[in-house]
């Protein structure tokens, strides 16, 4: 049987700040993030399967993307743990902010990888994520693929 890839696409509003970093993105902004999810897996071909010829439904993948990364992150701040912004985050979450303090410093490539985590933890055995695209401004994207991981 055939190996198909699909892809969903979200889009989600989060800021952030790059603790130490030497430009602008040093302080706290935002971006409109457009995030492609690619599996791969064979298509059922049970035919009393009410996903027959699906290799995955859709509705189920936008719901492990929406879970694990789009009400997480949609409107939030990341900040990396380690930030001097600390108490900015802080003051943010006092008066009911969403606020995410990350591991990582909050990089589209940090963040593409633990999006890669959460994701592949949450599909089922026989799908497979293939590949992840973080858009972070129009001209500007990282992406991750399984083969180079």
């Amino acid at each position: 049987m055939s190996k198909i890839r699909i892809t969903k696409q979200f889009n989600f509003e989060t800021g952030h700040a790059l603790y130490g970093y030497d430009g602008k993105c040093r302080n706290v902004h935002g971006h409109s993030y457009k995030l492609s999810v690619t599996v791969i897996g064979t298509p059922i071909t049970d035919t009393s399967n009410v996903k027959w010829g699906m290799v995955i439904d859709f509705g189920d993948l936008k719901k492990i993307v929406k879970e694990e990364i789009v009400d997480q992150f949609d409107h939030a701040t990341v900040f990396n743990k380690n930030t001097p912004h600390i108490e900015l985050a802080q003051e943010l979450i006092n008066r009911g902010h969403s606020v995410i303090l990350a591991d990582y410093q909050p990089t589209s490539e940090n963040m593409v990888i633990d999006f890669s985590k959460k994701i592949r933890a949450r599909l089922p055995e026989n799908i497979s994520l293939h590949s992840l695209r973080l858009q972070e401004t129009d001209t500007s994207f990282a992406e991750w693929y399984a083969s180079d991981n």
